[in-house]
């Protein structure tokens, strides 16, 4: 199997999942809000397939891609809330069926790319297993306030690696996006996977270290939870900085997420 047939196949598996957690939802549940703020898990959705949809058209349709751009040129930094928007008010029925459509073309796309060539999109253009990462990352984010809203806690598996990894490689981005310099030293990561193998990334003997789970350390990068809600080690001043900023999502600084308990509670565990 090549990375890219494995990174798809990891993204088939997580969408998989999280259709089953909405399949069986009737219209109410469809409109209950989730953590993100003014969005239903009928948005939630709605946003996958419009997204999944744009990045199939950007694998095989580079001038069709070029027309995306340019409708959304006119609201750049609401087109795809209003996309959102728009797709959450259809029945949840067709929403469903317009993702399962999006993403399995969207799979076939991918495996289709040729070797070498880039992926046209919203930031720099991406290689085929870079947006079949960037898929899943935001894949599994989503579906992580799905889940919330329902009360679900969704099991873990290795598959969050794609998600640890964006999240690694996105470091100096997330400096970029809130308008300071990335320091020049690389961090260390040490991270715990769900099967309870380590993943690393940086040298040993980076100043700067983040250890912890795979778990806490992507709910970090996707600002699913606030910093006082993890379990992460964080050694030295640069990389405390950047657990405050850190962001694997493209587009403006995000707003991140109020803490679900008490810092000083936190504290004394």
């Amino acid at each position: 199997m090549s990375i890219v047939d494995g990174l798809v196949a990891d993204l088939t598996d997580e969408s998989g999942e999280l259709d089953e957690l909405v399949a069986g939802l009737d219209d109410s549940a469809w409109r209950m809000p989730t953590p993100a703020p003014g969005w239903t898990i009928a948005h939630q959705i709605g946003h996958l397939a419009w997204t999944d949809k744009v990045a199939a058209i950007a694998a095989t349709d580079p001038d069709g891609f070029a027309a995306v751009l340019e409708e959304g040129s006119t609201n750049p930094t609401g087109f795809v809330d209003a996309a959102a928007e728009e797709a959450a008010a259809a029945p949840p029925a067709r929403i469903l069926a317009d993702w399962r459509a999006a993403r399995a073309r969207l799979a076939d796309a991918l495996r289709g790319v040729p070797d070498g060539v880039k992926i046209p999109w919203f930031g720099p253009p991406m290689s085929a297993a870079s947006m079949a990462t960037a898929r899943l990352m935001e894949t599994w984010a989503h579906g992580l306030d799905v889940a919330d809203t329902l009360g679900v806690t969704r099991a873990a598996t290795d598959r969050i690696k794609g998600v640890v990894h964006i999240g690694v490689r996105t470091r100096d981005f997330a400096y970029m996006v809130n308008g300071l310099t990335a320091p020049a030293d690389p961090f260390r990561y040490v991270i715990t996977a769900p099967s309870g193998d380590l993943w690393t990334w940086g040298p040993d003997d980076a100043s700067d270290v983040i250890r912890g789970s795979a778990v806490d350390f992507c709910q970090l990068v996707t600002q699913r939870r606030a910093i006082a809600d993890l379990d992460l080690d964080i050694v030295g001043g640069e990389a405390h900085r950047w657990s405050g900023i850190a962001q694997s999502f493209a587009g403006p600084p995000g707003a991140g997420r109020q803490p679900r308990r008490d810092p000083a509670e936190a504290n004394r565990q």
